[in-house]
């Protein structure tokens, strides 16, 4: 989907991106730092990447309908400002969260989507992995299962929320639900193709295939986040 690249007019090369590896944090006190770093933007705050990983726990988008949790159990649920239905997140998964200035960048919420689709599936690539987007369902898939999904919200023009890539993690959540709001849809992971990166690893790899694919300059790492 070239569309989904963004052009020449798009290349802020004067914009850092600065990307934070936070390991694993618990979902309400990331999520309300997202919507304070979101409100608290300046024309001239560097855009972020925040890599992560939370316990176990389902999210239910705005819109979200409770039937598509069918046994959550457990794992509590947590109804937030996202678009999309239900998903889940736990160890195991890598969780990016996109804090972008779309106005700076001239970048439209469904070019995002579609340039976030291709940073995954570059990265799956070079592990020797197919996988591809559909219109009718954002996200990743391998063989018709899920492997990434993703969910934005867009504030003062800027985004945050983003995308949740399984590598290796206890898949067994995700039959407590409807994932992303359709019944019966498989999920897979990394780890099912014989692929056993570290969080770390695959974190690192999907920072340079995403930073890439939506124009910026090589980020600069980050070992510290938000406060915990």
């Amino acid at each position: 989907m070239n569309a989904a690249v963004p052009g020449p007019e798009h290349r802020a090369a004067d914009t850092p991106l600065q990307v934070h590896y936070m390991g694993r944090r618990p979902y309400a006190p990331v999520w309300h730092a997202m919507q304070d770093f979101t409100d608290a933007r300046r024309p001239d705050t560097p855009d972020e990447f925040w890599m992560l990983e939370h316990p176990p726990v389902f999210t239910l988008g705005q819109a979200g309908r409770s039937e598509h949790l069918l046994a959550p159990g457990d794992i509590p649920v947590v109804h937030i400002d996202r678009g999309g239905q239900v998903t889940y997140h736990g160890p195991g998964q890598l969780v990016v969260y996109t804090l972008l200035d779309l106005r700076r960048r001239r970048l439209g919420v469904r070019a995002l989507v579609e340039a976030l689709e291709q940073g995954i599936i570059g990265m799956l690539a070079d592990y020797g992995v197919a996988a591809q987007s559909r219109r009718d369902a954002p996200g990743v898939y391998v063989d018709g299962r899920k492997i990434a999904a993703l969910g934005l919200r867009v504030r003062r023009g800027c985004s945050y929320h983003g995308l949740a890539l399984n590598v290796d993690m206890d898949l067994e959540p995700f039959q407590r639900i409807n994932p992303c709001g359709y019944s019966g849809m498989e999920v897979t992971q990394l780890a099912d193709f014989g692929i056993r990166l570290s969080w770390q690893e695959a974190a690192q790899a999907l920072a340079g295939k995403l930073a890439g694919v939506l124009g910026y300059p090589p980020p600069s790492h980050c070992d510290n986040g938000i406060e915990q």
